[in-house]
């Protein structure tokens, strides 16, 4: 007797060449965990899941940047031709600023984070942006700036395990970014818990090809879903991350 498959809900990522990978997108309302060492492309992965959300499919989304003001990273998008203005203006993206507060800068941004902000006031803030513009994609750039933010990196585990749980409740897809120490040798994640709590890991990171540095993508994890565990070249074009399926398989 055969047995009926479990539906699982996807949602695209935005990124070409991925979401054939993981049975036609990430499984909706999960945490993914994007790391990699500084320089993959962990920050242009996010924002363009958000982004494309919001192009081409109507999707809201929010973006909690820990590492760069939101000035700066709306001219950053800018060179992959995404005006991420026109959608907040349209009020399908939302951007928080959890940078100016902490440098002593002042802030024009709608959506600010303080200076002297704790995990709890932390997660509600976020809570409160999600549920402004009904958001169905969240990133959170980064949980080692988070940890930084709170200046208590011993409490990071509990913030991580309460935030999760949120986003959980909240039905929302999200991706979490973190750094990878040393992936070669294993340590994917700064603090260890990351891709425990994470429904889904997502490596980015360089193979060194004829004296040339490549970048590859690989699926650590991800929930309800099928998926290989080969490793596979991407690139950062004029247009954002593009991954090659097909292509050399490193």
């Amino acid at each position: 007797m055969l047995t009926k498959r479990h539906f699982v809900e996807r949602i695209r990522s935005g990124i070409p060449g991925f979401d054939g990978l993981i049975e036609g997108g990430f499984p909706k309302g999960t945490t993914v965990l994007v790391t990699g060492p500084t320089g993959s492309g962990k920050t242009t992965f996010g924002v363009q899941f958000v982004y494309k959300g919001a192009e081409l499919y109507n999707e809201p989304g929010v973006i909690v940047t820990m590492e760069e003001r939101a000035q700066d990273l709306r001219r950053e998008m800018k060179s992959f031709g995404w005006d991420i203005e026109k959608y907040e203006k349209e009020g399908l993206i939302a951007i928080v600023d959890g940078v100016s507060a902490v440098v002593g800068l002042p802030s024009e941004e709608q959506y600010v984070l303080e200076g002297n902000i704790n995990a709890e006031d932390f997660l509600r803030y976020i809570y409160r942006v999600v549920k402004a513009i009904n958001a169905e994609r969240l990133l959170v750039d980064s949980i080692p700036s988070i940890a930084f933010r709170l200046r208590k990196e011993d409490e990071i585990r509990e913030v991580l395990l309460q935030l999760n749980t949120i986003l959980l409740e909240m039905g929302i897809t999200s991706i979490l970014t973190t750094e990878a120490p040393d992936p070669a040798h294993g340590r994917i994640s700064r603090y260890g818990v990351e891709e425990y709590i994470s429904r889904g890991v997502v490596l980015l990171d360089f193979i060194e090809k004829e004296v040339e540095l490549k970048r590859y993508l690989l699926i650590r994890k991800m929930r309800e879903t099928k998926h290989s565990m080969k490793k596979y070249p991407f690139e950062i074009t004029s247009e954002g991350i593009v991954v090659y399926p097909s292509g050399e398989i490193y």
